[in-house]
């Protein structure tokens, strides 16, 4: 019997390759030469990793000169993080990927509110406790899709003579993202959350923030001398193409209206759907029912969807994120689904059949009464969310 097809809705763990960026990184594979060489072979890879360069910057307002090649975002975290904030106090918000927390480990939390929006008053309150910070602030949640007050932050840390950084992961090519207007000092994309491959990913600087940016590593002095190493020149042309093709689908809006609507009448809460949010992300709780359960249980109908984060060594664990948003056990019951560029009207009908089905079976709200005496004799039916299929 013939597989039924993956129906992919992981977008935020990683978009599918675009067309665009396999035939970039299959064009760019054919030149053997390295960049820093000064033949004629180099010099065509050198003169490819600058188109790439160019066409990223003018794609996201930023200038070629201060755009620095990493292997992805979570480099480009550490790099502005570590190589910025020396020095510094910083300030991260409660909800930040771990790619800025772990490199952060003795920052001061910011708090979020209930819709994990950060909190600009404490912002405004630590900022002028600590001269000269560096403040971490995702421009949209990854597990929630919901936007972040970047303007506002930016604001706040000019006034203070403080340093923004912005992960712009999973902004970038799904809503407006210009950041020469941001006001921040730097930000970091990611070339797989954009539909390019893995392993490529830059960091944005404004003219300060470049002058100030101290190297990771020391060694042969590429990236004018921020970033060590031979650059991954068929990932990186990969991540061109792709920023070039993002943007952000017409039809998104509908079909998560479309999916959310089902899924509430199935028993979900969507959380953050009352503030403005990534248009293909939703954040999906099903109380009584674990989110590791949903999301095995999902697996087996073919439907790929996530909880929490997808950077945890594949380990699925409470959310940091939907805690500090002070959902409790709506934390551990919470599921992601996120649309891919790729995504169609068929997909999101198999996953509402997929999830309806699951929250009819496995979800308390949907449970048959138990038995009662003088009934058949039986005892009262086992819950079974712990069992997927089951």
């Amino acid at each position: 019997m013939k597989a039924k097809p993956l129906i992919y809705l992981d977008a935020n763990a990683s978009e599918p390759l675009r067309p665009e960026a396999r035939a970039a990184m299959l064009a760019a594979l054919e030149v053997t030469g390295n960049p820093s060489s000064i033949h004629a072979a180099g010099r065509a890879a050198r003169r490819l990793l600058e188109e790439a360069r160019e066409q990223i910057a003018a794609r996201f307002g930023a200038h070629p000169a201060r755009l620095i090649f990493t292997s992805g975002a979570t480099e480009a975290d550490a790099l502005a993080l570590l190589g910025l904030g020396r020095g510094r106090p910083l300030l991260v918000s409660a909800i930040e990927h771990e790619a800025v927390r772990r490199n952060a480990p003795d920052a001061i939390l910011l708090p979020v509110d209930r819709y994990g929006r950060l909190e600009l008053d404490a912002l405004a309150e630590a900022l002028a406790r600590h001269s000269g910070a560096l403040v971490a602030l995702m421009s949209a949640n990854n597990e929630t899709g919901v936007l972040q007050p970047i303007a506002e932050a930016a604001a706040l840390c000019r006034a203070h003579g403080a340093l923004l950084h912005v992960d712009a992961a999973q902004s970038a090519g799904r809503v407006p993202l210009d950041f020469s207007g941001l006001g921040a000092a730097s930000l970091a994309l990611s070339s797989h959350k954009l539909g390019g491959p893995a392993g490529a990913g830059a960091l944005l600087l404004d003219e300060a923030a470049f002058a100030l940016l101290q190297p990771l590593w020391g060694g042969g002095g590429q990236e004018r001398g921020l970033r060590a190493g031979t650059p991954a020149l068929p990932n990186i042309c990969g991540f061109a193409a792709a920023a070039a093709a993002a943007a952000p689908r017409p039809d998104w809006p509908a079909l998560r209206a479309r999916l959310e609507a089902a899924a509430k009448d199935a028993g979900a809460r969507v959380i953050g759907e009352e503030v403005p949010r990534l248009p293909n992300t939703s954040a999906l709780a099903l109380p009584g029912v674990p989110a590791q359960t949903q999301v095995i249980t999902l697996d087996l109908a073919g439907i790929a969807v996530s909880a929490g984060s997808a950077c945890s060594s594949g380990r699925l664990q409470q959310s940091h994120v939907l805690t500090a948003m002070g959902l409790g056990r709506l934390a551990e019951e919470t599921i992601r689904v996120s649309l891919p560029w790729s995504v169609t009207p068929d997909d999101i009908t198999a996953f509402i059949d997929a999830y309806t089905e699951m929250a009819r079976r496995l979800s308390p709200a949907h449970a048959p009464a138990p038995c009662t005496p003088g009934g058949d004799g039986l005892p009262p039916r086992q819950h079974l969310a712990s069992i997927p299929g089951g």
